[in-house]
């Protein structure tokens, strides 16, 4: 999909509009880059917020709350036990404590005082939200006062059992305000175990007059520590601050823990941020416009702020922005000048992700170095040395990988010259498992062994960590070529829970694994360890790659007598060697996987619908190379001329004539030199003129191949040419000769053309040739095929793997499949052509030029009789080639339309249903919108698909039962001569119901094994006036319909209408014993 915007010029409309509008289609156009700046600016127009009316109320109730939580008196400080029992026996109120709660025997105390400050923070105060954005809050900071804080709460989570105890006090007493105005629940911030907060959801009915701009918005009140109250030196991200286990006892585990660490330090950095985010909105002018640009980018990655969401969300990619315009990384001074623009500023922080993984290498931010690589083991690092806070601290490895990744994707669009940039970046949405990943699977955490550890995680994410770990072993190492090159893990949310309820963790929920293939290594059925050597080194390397491994390694020789560790693999698909090894290795190390239900893979579905395997790539081998034979044999045929000559007649009807002889003399030849092999038949083509083509040549070996041959003569194009552009010649006769043109250019040009590179390009994407036969599939079974050339449906599968963004190009054919039906989707034909740069330097000149073709092609054809799709690739510009057969656009208009419908409702189930969804569904027709149903006789097809050619003669004695006998009357000679390769009768019956019925009615058949024929009538055709030479049957409207129909007194002639009984019995006819039964709809 290509479409440089250009400059609109007017087109003359007369009788030849259509080569004035071609020759003079205009060069001109802007750069990509200033496009995407004026798309970018557009959107940025559309998605702001009008906060007076979006917001309506909520100062005033922010007013309220602030005014609610000064008037709670202050407390005596009670043990914790003591004081959560008060509270919840007196207002029927659960203290949120984070898990594992405080032990009923511990002297932690809790009490309330009044906040030390009150302040609003997040995107309300910034004016950074978006209308598209799931949910919209405004966050407000309440500062605890220090006098009911102790120094060395950070240690133990008693600082957050206190700020629980806080935060439930302060609900008791806005339930009790608020009463039925708003409905208060429990939540984790960010999805924090450690940080539970309030959220208040307004619920009082909106007036019919409000303004409809106004949001269903929620208020979060969020308790924090004050600024510097803990000390500095003990926050480091490599101490231990939790010392005591789950019962209260001493823990002497001495591991850092870098989440609650990182966790107590953004406590006290609320204000902070805030400040510094200030300062960069005064600095750099197009700061706020380049959050909301960053917004939009990660929220249609799926990223956010939550820990299910990746753990780096708009607030991240503002800091991480304002970082870098005031000192840079670890330099100093700016990196990015204040003076950038908003889409100069997303470019650069996109350039940024995308050279930096956090997860690989930690990122410091300021002057101080801290020695913080060390702690990489327990994820990534983004570390602000001035507030000492790893801003990437909810951030998992998996995630932190997936963010770099799409970095670079969107890296790579930007810097194409020829891509659509802009959509891609902001407009897809790239969240859906099934077109990113190649596999897919869910594992049940109920049956794995949980433990929660003391980093205060919790189980689910220490789970996601040793299943990260070991599946990075096993499938990304490095050293034995690395089958995946992404691994991601999605874990579940944790939903609001009422204020008397403890919160609800996500037990039941599995984990969910995605996996994006490398195309090269993961269908590997070999790995190969370390080499068995004699050295220390190779000892230690040998003995670390069995503990992993286990039983599963042993020892192989290789070339130059190498003995190595070695790892054999019993599956042949790249699908069912992932899961083996993911069954393996986590059942090794788990105890995960030896169960079926422990492990769902996903992904598979749609390839295994036709049965795709590696045998496949042989068989076409063999036929490969029976083309190479049949080759051979051409070119090794004496006085065969097979160059140029220029003894050919100039005249198209002798050129004709003089084909079938050349034919002739090859089968000859070709029986001659190979008489035990090789059979000929000359045919005659369906042809409608004396001018076109009229002959092939049949050849079939007795090995089973078969080809035929035509004859290209370069003389014969000359021709053509020369009466398109001869205007004395008559108005038909021109039409005609473009129409033959055509046809000649397409079988002996362009196919020759498009056969080679979809060949090149089936070996540079090994997941092309399979995608492909998906698509057709797809096609086939919602009875498009029909009405596509299978060039097209080729090209719209290879577009998907040379302009993939906002993805890389598919490396499986279910992504490939998937990715492709969100193209046809998207792809809006109406307006845009679909280019393909197949010799990589289209300039754009070309591009432009092919935009402004189709520009003309639909003002002098609006209503898309003559071309509907428009297709152009570097060998075809015109953009026709693969849309239009024998002047006909294929499809036609009506059927690009039902195209583009059910690749939505596809799309739109596969987002809705996710990995659950049964693929089969893909692919199943819906019959409800077609007016007639054809049904064809099975046993009569395959009856007449038999000929005398297929039975074996050996198995034609006279005692011979059930098989059918051939003719006596016929000699030796005549009972031998192989007949023609057969057309599949069903086909051939749809183009003769086409060519006859066409006009009132539009067929739809998929692939060889649809035995249904559906067809629509066609409304243009229905009731008119009489008149001489009517395109159809029609009969005579009935007094009481004409009475009803002809209100506006229109007298010129007798009314008639499609008689479409009649057709339906002609169409019976014609098909006879083919036809099994015509099922009617609506008549």
């Amino acid at each position: 999909m290509d479409s440089a915007p250009a400059k609109r010029r007017k087109l003359d409309h007369r009788k030849d509009a259509t080569d004035v509008a071609l020759e003079s289609a205009a060069l001109t156009g802007i750069s990509r880059s200033r496009a995407f700046v004026l798309e970018t600016d557009e959107l940025l127009d559309s998605v702001r917020l009008d906060y007076g009316a979006a917001f309506e109320g909520a100062d005033g109730l922010l007013h309220r709350i602030k005014g609610a939580v000064e008037g709670i008196k202050a407390q005596e400080a009670l043990p914790a036990a003591e004081a959560t029992s008060k509270l919840e026996k007196k207002h029927k109120i659960k203290v949120p404590f984070p898990d594992p709660r405080p032990h009923e025997n511990s002297n932690y105390k809790v009490t309330f005082a009044k906040p030390a400050q009150f302040n609003v923070v997040g995107s309300y105060v910034s004016k950074t939200m978006i209308t598209t954005q799931e949910g919209h809050g405004v966050d407000m900071v309440l500062v605890l006062p220090q006098e009911i804080l102790q120094e060395k709460d950070y240690l133990d989570l008693r600082y957050f059992y206190k700020r629980a105890y806080y935060l439930a006090v302060i609900a008791a007493a806005l339930r009790k305000e608020m009463g039925s105005e708003a409905e208060l629940s429990y939540e984790h911030l960010n999805g924090n175990p450690l940080c539970p907060v309030l959220a208040i959801q307004p619920t009082a009915s909106k007036p019919k007059d409000m303004d409809k701009r106004m949001l269903d918005y929620r208020i979060r009140i969020i308790p924090c520590a004050p600024d510097g109250f803990f000390p500095k030196a003990k926050l480091h991200l490599g101490a231990s601050l939790v010392r005591k286990g789950r019962e209260g006892d001493a823990n002497t585990s001495s591991e850092p823990t870098p989440f609650y660490t990182s966790t107590l330090v953004a406590e006290t950095c609320f204000l902070s941020y805030l400040k510094a985010l200030k300062q960069a909105e005064k600095k750099c002018a197009a700061f706020k416009d380049a959050c909301i640009l960053g917004r939009i980018w990660l929220q249609q990655r799926g990223f956010g702020g939550s820990i299910s969401q990746g753990g780096f969300g708009h607030f991240e990619w503002a800091v991480l922005l304002a970082l870098l315009l005031q000192g840079g990384e670890n330099k100093g001074q700016a990196a990015l000048s204040a003076s950038l623009s908003s889409t100069q500023l997303f470019k650069a922080l996109i350039q940024f992700l995308s050279m930096t993984n956090f997860a690989e290498k930690p990122c410091v931010f300021g002057s101080a170095n801290p020695d913080v690589e060390p702690l990489l083991e327990y994820g990534p690092v983004l570390y602000d040395s001035a507030r000492q806070l790893n801003i990437a601290f909810k951030m998992g490895p998996w995630s932190a990988a997936l963010l770099h990744q799409h970095a670079k994707w969107t890296r790579s669009l930007l810097a194409s010259r020829a891509a659509d940039q802009f959509n891609p970046t902001f407009i897809l949405k790239t969240d859906v498992p099934s077109h990113t990943y190649d596999f897919v699977a869910r594992i049940d955490i109920d049956k794995a062994s949980r433990e929660s550890g003391s980093d205060s995680r919790g189980q689910a994410w220490q789970l996601s960590t040793q299943v990260y770990l070991i599946l990075r072993r096993a499938l990304a190492d490095k050293e034995m070529g690395e089958r995946a090159r992404l691994i991601h893990i999605q874990t579940q949310a944790c939903a609001p829970w009422h204020l008397a309820e403890e919160p609800k963790a996500p037990k039941s929920s599995p984990l969910e694994v995605g996996i994006l293939f490398d195309p090269v290594n993961m269908a590997r059925t070999v790995d190969r360890g370390p080499s068995a050597g004699p050295s220390a080194q190779e000892k230690e390397e040998c003995e670390s790659f069995r503990r992993f491994w286990g039983d599963k390694s042993e020892l192989r020789r290789f070339e130059r007598d190498t003995i190595r560790e070695t790892l054999i693999w019993t599956s042949t698909t790249p699908f069912d060697l992932c899961e083996e090894i993911m069954r393996y290795a986590l059942g090794l190390h788990l105890r995960i996987g030896h169960l079926h239900d422990e492990i769902i893979a996903h992904g598979n579905g749609v390839p295994s619908l036709l049965s795709l395997k590696p045998a496949d790539k042989t068989l076409f081998n063999v036929a490969k190379k029976a083309f190479g034979t049949f080759e051979r044999d051409i070119r090794d045929l004496e006085d065969l001329p097979l160059r140029a000559s220029g003894k050919w007649p100039e005249s198209l009807v002798a050129i004709q004539r003089t084909k079938i002889a050349f034919l002739l003399m090859i089968g000859r030849l070709l029986e001659t030199s190979k008489p035990d092999e090789i059979k000929t038949h000359v045919g005659l083509e369906n042809s409608k003129y004396e001018t076109e083509n009229l002959s092939f040549l049949d050849v079939v070996y007795e090995s089973g191949p078969s080809f035929r041959l035509r004859i290209h003569s370069d003389l014969e194009e000359s021709l053509l040419e020369r009466q398109v552009k001869d205007k004395t010649a008559e108005q038909y006769l021109r039409q005609r000769a473009t129409t033959l043109l055509a046809t000649f250019r397409r079988l002996y040009t362009n196919l020759p053309l498009h056969n080679q590179y979809m060949s090149t390009s089936s070996t540079r994407f090994p997941a092309l040739s399979p995608t492909i036969r998906l698509v057709k599939h797809w096609f086939n079974a919602h009875k498009l095929s029909y009405h596509f050339t299978e060039e097209f449906i080729e090209l719209a599968v290879l577009h998907v793997f040379l302009t993939p963004y906002p993805w890389d190009a598919p490396t499986s054919a279910s992504t490939g499949f998937h990715r492709t039906l969100l193209f046809v989707a998207h792809w809006d034909w109406r307006s845009e052509p679909l280019v393909l740069d197949t010799s990589g330097e289209m300039p754009a000149a070309e591009r432009t030029s092919i935009a402004t073709r189709l520009e003309a092609w639909r003002k002098i054809d609006p209503n898309m009789n003559h071309t509907v799709l428009f297709v152009a690739t570097a060998q075809e510009p015109s953009g026709v080639a693969w849309t239009t057969l024998d002047g006909q656009p294929k499809p036609s208009k009506v059927v690009a339309t039902r195209m583009t419908a059910l690749a939505r409702t596809a799309t739109r189930l596969v987002r809705e249903q996710g990995v659950e969804l049964d693929c089969r569904r893909l692919f199943v027709p819906s019959l409800r919108e077609y007016d007639v149903l054809i049904h064809l006789n099975g046993k009569a097809l395959r009856s007449t698909l038999k000929t005398y050619a297929a039975i074996d003669p050996e198995d034609e004695g006279e005692n011979s039962v059930g098989r059918p006998a051939k003719f006596k009357n016929l000699d030796e000679h005549t009972g031998m001569e192989p007949l023609p390769l057969a057309q599949h009768p069903a086909e051939l019956f749809l183009e003769h119901l086409s060519a006859t019925y066409g006009g009132p009615l539009v067929f739809f058949r998929g692939g060889v094994e649809d035995n249904t024929i559906g067809a629509i009538w066609n409304p243009q055709v229905q009731k008119r006036t009489f008149k001489v030479n009517l395109p159809t049957s029609y009969k005579p409207v009935a007094a009481q319909k004409r009475s009803i129909g002809d209100e506006d007194g229109d007298d010129k002639g007798e009314s008639v209408e499609v008689n479409k009984e009649a057709i339906l019995s002609e169409i019976a006819r014609i098909g006879a014993d083919l036809v099994e039964r015509i099922e009617v709809r609506g008549v």
